[in-house]
């Protein structure tokens, strides 16, 4: 089954009212069921769901609900630092590290290891030359059709049930096999995503181990590169990426991983940086490296096309000339950028005050009359700009980072980029956007919240689901190619389905943390949330269903503000 998948076509069978419905329910009721406070989860039990008497009871205490979770709002913002690496300490919530009786479950496996070659390493007195000699001489020696890498520290019984439960998921199209892993916190795995996105890869090691490796695919590579250092492994998984091999994950927390020693940034840092600039450099981007602010992460960034060009940034409003001046004036005195130009779309505005800006502006204004549908308002916005790239920007975000513009152009311009999107902070300076993961309904991805688990996944520029419209960046011919925002979702999902769509066509969505803004959320749309969008959504995509996010953990579901583990 192919990553992504439409559902509203006539190739398959469509997802009826009822079924819908049923989703949402069952959606709801296990946020309440996992989420909710005693009180909630019992009153869930007698009220039932979308019965009578829970809309009448929803209906008369909706605004004591409203009050009491803007005071827990308040409240949240108020947790220290200490409570909050409390929090982190076990992530997912629900997460216990699982006691394993290797040699018990190997015994009830059937399957053959005599098709691996299973390497034993001394990370801590060996040299990463002689570790790398070793592996290169066991692969070109070797009749056997995977390889193992494990450390000398795990046991036999561990390492055959790690090979073997890896094995068991393999097929003949596979050349990379892996798993998640415990990493240095038992209490918090290092969870992996369906698919090794190559932008993400260029950030950090996002394979690891335990892995298994197929011996042809990697000796027609090149084996492993004896320049490269402690980050061996990572400079292999770079190059296999780029002549695309194909990566299985296995979601499931095997033993058999890396040592502590392989995330010591004293050690691992330089080396890291080295092979993804080589990487960098065989793809003949022009670009840079340097650590990042976690052991193995690489904050790597591009110089922008040259000459520069034209960039048109496009702001709808109605009204609510204050937010557009505010958010104007931070681009005019923040951005470096030399080649960019404002483009309003005035939805119906009447005060005088904006008016008599629109009139007075030195930058178009387009007029977009009728009711509010930020889809049909962007694209109209996009029809009437003939710049190369278009930025849709929100009247409610105010500039921080100078060169925005030519961090997220560098990105938007690699030829398998289709969107950018960046960093997104409420006025408290708290990450609200950090990305939109489908978990398995879209939210804004915040490591300040629901994720308060910092980690080089969470800190990288990586490849993603998609971005909120408030700030994507995208080639102006590929938006037209794709027929533009979907005018049919009016006012939600919008953004998220354009870029699922990219993705369809070839052209990745990569979300970038080193570009911020603040967001002023809701300042302008307001309460606007049609169901119709959502249900539209649900049924294209196929949510709460068949849906997986490509690049998020499959074994995290966020129900509510908190991440949980469920193996699915």
């Amino acid at each position: 089954m192919p990553l992504l998948q439409r559902f509203d076509d006539e190739t398959t069978t469509p997802i009826t009212a009822k079924e819908i419905k049923h989703r949402w329910i069952e959606f709801h009721r296990q946020i309440r069921l996992m989420s909710g406070t005693r009180f909630q989860r019992a009153a869930g039990r007698i009220l039932g769901e979308d019965t009578r008497r829970y809309r009448l009871a929803r209906f008369l205490f909706r605004p004591i609900l409203k009050a009491i979770r803007d005071i827990r709002k308040k409240e949240a913002r108020k947790v220290t630092r200490v409570s909050a690496a409390k929090a982190a300490a076990i992530f997912p919530v629900n997460y216990r590290p699982r006691t394993i009786d290797c040699a018990h479950e190997l015994g009830a496996m059937n399957v053959n290891l005599g098709d691996v070659a299973i390497v034993e390493l001394d990370e801590i007195a060996s040299s990463p030359e002689d570790l790398i000699n070793i592996l290169n001489d066991t692969l070109n020696e070797t009749s056997a059709e995977w390889l193992f890498l494990v450390d000398v520290s795990s046991s036999d019984e561990c390492r055959r049930y790690s090979a073997a439960s890896l094995l068991a998921q393999a097929t003949r199209d596979d050349d990379v096999v892996f798993a998640d892993e415990v990493g240095t916190n038992d209490f918090a795995p290092i969870l992996k995503s369906p698919a090794v996105g190559p932008h993400t890869l260029l950030s950090y090691n996002v394979v690891g181990r335990p892995a298994l490796l197929r011996v042809e695919t990697l000796y027609s590579a090149g084996g492993f590169d004896p320049s490269a250092g402690w980050a061996y492994e990572h400079d292999a998984y770079l190059r296999l990426s780029e002549a695309n091999a194909h990566f299985r994950h296995v979601a499931r927390v095997l033993p058999s991983g890396r040592p502590a020693s392989s995330f010591d940034a004293s050690r691992l840092d330089v080396d890291t940086c080295r092979v993804v600039q080589a990487a960098l450099d065989r793809k003949k981007w022009r670009g840079t490296t340097a650590p990042g602010e976690l052991p193995g992460l690489v904050r790597w960034s591009l110089e922008a096309p040259w000459p520069a060009p034209r960039i048109d940034i496009i702001i709808p409003t109605r009204d609510r000339i204050d937010l557009v001046r505010r958010c104007v004036a931070s681009i005019e005195e923040k951005t470096t950028y030399p080649n960019y130009d404002i483009i309003f779309l005035d939805n119906d505005s009447i005060e005088a005050a904006s008016l008599d800006y629109f009139a007075s502006t030195k930058y178009r204004v387009v007029a977009c009359p009728g009711s509010f549908n930020y889809a049909h308002i962007v694209n109209r916005g996009v029809s009437h700009s003939s710049a190369e790239y278009v930025v849709t920007l929100n009247n409610d975000t105010v500039l921080v980072t100078p060169d925005w513009l030519e961090q997220m152009l560098a990105l938007a311009a690699l030829p398998n980029v289709g969107i950018v999107g960046a960093c997104l902070l409420d006025p408290d300076g708290r990450r609200e956007h950090e990305s939109i993961i489908i978990a398995p309904y879209p939210q804004h991805l915040r490591t300040d919240s629901n994720y308060p688990h910092v980690d080089s996944f969470s800190r990288a520029i990586r490849d993603v689901a998609a971005v909120t419209g408030a700030v994507q960046m995208v080639q102006r011919e590929l938006w037209q190619s794709l027929g533009g925002m979907d005018e049919q979702l009016k006012v939600v999902m919008n953004d998220v389905d354009i870029c699922l769509r990219s993705q369809m066509e070839g052209r990745l969505v990569v979300y970038t943390p080193y570009v911020e803004l603040l967001h002023h959320v809701g300042s302008s749309r307001g309460n606007l949330d049609p169901l119709d969008d959502r249900n539209r959504f649900i049924r294209r995509w196929d949510i709460f269903g068949s849906f997986r996010d490509p690049y998020f953990p499959d074994s995290l579901l966020l129900l509510g503000e908190k991440f949980y583990y469920f193996l699915r």
